[in-house]
């Protein structure tokens, strides 16, 4: 038994360390046994003392239950980072397949652009959503038709229309490219396990998130452009003036020396009649005696007012350098209804996210209310302090994709270029916005246009399916293996017990992920694995029908099987890395678990049952192949 000494260490040590990586998965599926018991017995509770609290409700109190439990102990964190990875198909998850606007991307580096322009950027949007080629050459081509140089437009007049179609698509190419690299960022910084992100096409980004528990949020993370902007606010004279002028052409009025407190004091008119004389301010109203002339919309009014300041009349009456942007959140209800503000701003920004670098979401001391505290850099800074210190007395509203988070009074001068932006409802809401504005904003804006969401209990589904396709697999095999073989049946049959175990140790050992697909990889490594067995004992079985003894058959058996073994499990690994390589997602998973199971089922089938084999003929125990 000495000469087989290293050997035995060497499986041992195998062995051991397969464990080893694989206790981090058993102690995480244990804990979350535990957590989901835990919230079990909340929901009961929570069902008997309160009743009547809506779905949403009870769920978002369960989440935090979920979550302090795993915040109270460290070791719960550690271990689930340590374990086997689930994939999206196993755990649940969203798959969401992302596009990025690169039309809004071409509006954004045109220049001068007219009514013309706009037109062929609508159709050339309307034509590339229904075709593969791009919106750059699909622009290119309209404008030609038209007899129009890019020039007049794009690039410099020096510039031939080639040159600049390929600098738009370069253009193009790297917007895509940096969306999916701020996609990346947000994401890992949202805390999602083993994401999936790649490319599709010329503009599209599939992003799998696999156990991803609040799907809008996610939602929200990925397809917001974080376009941040710092905006003046208009003074109420000059608000409530073209108002009035809306309030105007709205109604039909071609009077317009009525001043705007004089329209809103109408308290003999019913409803319907105010309605009717002021389309306007029955949607948008004003408080008289406040000092702003922030204007207050019902959330159900919010689209008819936002088609009314959107027609060609109302646009003539607003002039050019402003525009009106609701808050982001409600500013309360009334009658149920949330209410929203709706801010007139300058349209051209004081100052944008470009210089934001840095943002921490925390507590405000003095309100207990969740706020983000951005830091700039040496230029957003010195430009903060001039712009403040400018403004002293008014507002300037932060806005941030089009929404308006807060619009505070400037009280004094800025100097240091720390700024915070309000208006968030509570601590998870900041931390999102804090994401968003470290990842940065995207060159583009993204749109979701396919959404697929497996539930938990799916994901259960298909964990016990694939577990019990794999015992099935392994009986069926086992059994014929014994049955043909007899003992050197069983052993090839245990040597499968540890293929399996070193497989699922590799993947935990290298923070794999397991999607179904890859469970598939694994049954047909069972499978395969015994190849080398049958190899092996049909080799064994020639040398002992010439009369060698058992000893010198076994060693004959192994020499001969050996290249035989190798060759065909080489070329399946090389196709295993062809897979991996130019495959994506589910094919990716198979070919991982492929490789692994074919390195694994080489060291059993070589070198555990070989070391079996030898220490039952150095016993003299008979080696019946059937």
């Amino acid at each position: 038994m000495k000469e087989y000494r290293s050997t035995i260490i060497l499986i041992l040590g195998a062995i051991s360390l397969s464990l080893y990586l694989l206790f981090p998965t058993y102690k995480n599926y244990q804990n979350n046994k535990e957590i989901e018991n835990i919230v079990h017995e909340r929901r009961i509770e929570l069902k008997e003392s309160q009743p009547n609290l809506l779905k949403e409700e009870v769920d978002n109190e369960l989440k935090l239950v979920e979550d302090s439990i795993k915040a109270s102990d460290p070791a719960i964190a550690a271990t689930k980072l340590k374990s086997i990875k689930l994939g999206l198909d196993l755990q649940g998850g969203m798959r969401v397949v992302l596009e990025v606007n690169t039309g809004k991307l071409l509006e954004k580096l045109a220049k001068n652009p007219d009514d013309t322009f706009r037109k062929v950027m609508a159709e050339s949007e309307k034509e590339a959503a229904l075709s593969n080629e791009s919106v750059v050459e699909i622009v290119a081509r309209m404008l030609q038709e038209r007899g129009i140089r890019l020039s007049r437009y794009f690039g410099s007049v020096r510039d031939e229309d080639s040159e600049i179609i390929d600098e738009l698509n370069q253009n193009s190419e790297d917007a895509v490219t940096r969306a999916m690299e701020i996609i990346r960022n947000r994401v890992d910084q949202y805390g999602v396990s083993e994401p999936t992100i790649q490319r599709q096409g010329s503009r599209r980004v599939i992003v799998e998130l696999p156990g991803i528990a609040r799907e809008e949020e996610a939602k929200q993370l990925l397809k917001g452009t974080a376009l941040l902007q710092f905006n003046l606010v208009k003074d109420a004279r000059i608000t409530l003036d073209i108002m009035q002028k809306i309030d105007e052409v709205m109604a039909g009025k071609t009077d317009t020396t009525v001043v705007a407190n004089d329209t809103l004091d109408n308290q003999d008119l019913s409803s319907e009649e105010f309605a009717k004389k002021h389309p306007f301010f029955s949607i948008a109203l004003i408080n008289p005696q406040a000092q702003t002339a922030d204007a207050y919309v019902s959330e159900d009014q919010k689209d008819k007012l936002r088609l009314m300041l959107n027609r060609p009349e109302v646009k003539a009456v607003i002039p050019n350098n402003v525009e009106f942007h609701f808050s982001a959140k409600p500013f309360g209800k009334q009658d149920g209804k949330s209410i929203y503000v709706l801010y007139l701003v300058n349209k051209k920004p004081e100052l944008t996210g470009g210089v934001i670098t840095d943002a921490q979401a925390t507590i405000d001391p003095n309100t207990a209310a969740a706020i983000v505290n951005m830091q700039m850099n040496s230029e957003g800074a010195s430009d903060w302090a001039r712009i403040t210190g400018a403004n002293i007395g008014k507002r300037i509203a932060i806005i941030l994709d089009g929404a308006v988070y807060s619009a505070p009074n400037v009280i004094n001068k800025i100097p240091s270029g720390n700024s915070q932006i309000t208006g968030m409802a509570n601590m998870e809401e900041a931390k999102l916005l804090e994401i968003v504005l470290k990842a940065g904003a995207l060159p583009a804006p993204v749109s979701i246009i396919e959404e697929r969401t497996v539930g938990p209990s799916l994901g259960e589904d298909s964990i016990k399916a694939g577990f019990k396709s794999v015992v099935i697999g392994f009986i069926l095999v086992a059994l014929f293996m014994m049955f043909y073989y007899k003992k050197a049946g069983i052993v090839a049959a245990t040597s499968l017990v540890f293929t399996i175990l070193f497989i699922l140790g590799v993947l935990a050992g290298f923070s794999a992920t397991l999607t179904l697909p890859g469970i598939a990889g694994i049954i047909l490594t069972i499978g395969m694995a015994v190849d080398a067995n049958v190899l092996i004992y049909e080799r064994i079985r020639e040398e002992m029908a010439t009369g060698k003894t058992i000893k010198a058959s076994v060693d004959g058996g192994f020499a001969k099987a050996n290249s035989a073994i190798i060759d065909s499990n080489i070329t399946t690994f090389l196709t295993g890395i062809i897979l991996y390589q130019f495959g994506s997602g589910p094919v990716q998973g198979f070919a991982l678990t492929l490789m692994i199971g074919i390195a694994s089922s080489l060291f059993s089938a070589l070198v555990i049952v070989r070391l079996i084999f030898n220490i039952m003929v150095t016993k003299g125990m008979k080696i019946n192949l059937g």
